[in-house]
């Protein structure tokens, strides 16, 4: 078993689920409008994928395997239930633009595929550590994303304005819709394949 910086950086960083993987582009594009968005967004991920991790790791090996998919989803929905009713608590007015998709982290391929080819095989500790590494690697790109689009786009950061941004920059509207999240997004991830990460490792 790899020690856990091993495990940590790789699913931060050698196989981010987003650069190396392309995974979980949906929310990548949906929510990094607004940095406030993006961190209700990526703190759901990377719990439920973290606990649903170490949850599917401790029963690996009582879940009959014909079920185990099933068994899955309902670990994970629960979790995900959970990072759902904190947020519409604690931020409704977030909720009402992100709650769709935080629903959707249930099928998210990142967590999905951790449970399946990696909580399935190794020891509770491992998963947790991979499913956190997985997490913030998502986490990273989308905060990334997310901050360089809202001053672009709304000329503010966290819902707060930027005056010296508005002295020479005239609003970017396409950088609030789809088309500038996947210029964002091809741009970075160019940019990490070509320049960051090692050749032949990711």
């Amino acid at each position: 078993m790899a020690a856990p910086k091993t495990l940590f950086y790789d699913g931060f960083w050698k196989n981010n689920p987003i650069f190396v993987q392309v995974l979980g582009i949906c929310s990548t594009l949906a929510v990094t409008n607004l940095l406030a968005n993006t961190l209700f967004m990526c703190f759901g991920l990377v719990f439920s994928t973290a606990m649903s991790s170490l949850t599917i790791s401790l029963l690996r090996n009582y879940i009959p395997d014909r079920i185990r998919m099933i068994v899955q989803v309902l670990i994970i929905a629960t979790f995900v239930m959970m990072v759902d009713i904190l947020i519409k608590a604690t931020a409704p007015d977030i909720h009402r633009f992100i709650g769709p998709y935080v629903g959707l982290i249930i099928t998210n391929c990142i967590i999905m595929g951790r449970a399946e080819a990696f909580a399935m095989q190794n020891p509770p500790g491992a998963s947790f550590v991979d499913g956190i590494a997985m997490g913030l690697g998502y986490s990273m790109v989308l905060i990334f994303i997310a901050a360089i689009r809202e001053p672009l786009g709304f000329g503010t950061l966290l819902g707060c304005k930027l005056p010296a941004l508005h002295l020479w920059w005239h609003q970017w509207t396409i950088m609030v819709m789809a088309p500038g999240a996947f210029f964002m997004l091809g741009l970075l991830s160019w940019f990490a394949r070509a320049r960051l990460i090692p050749k032949g490792k990711g």
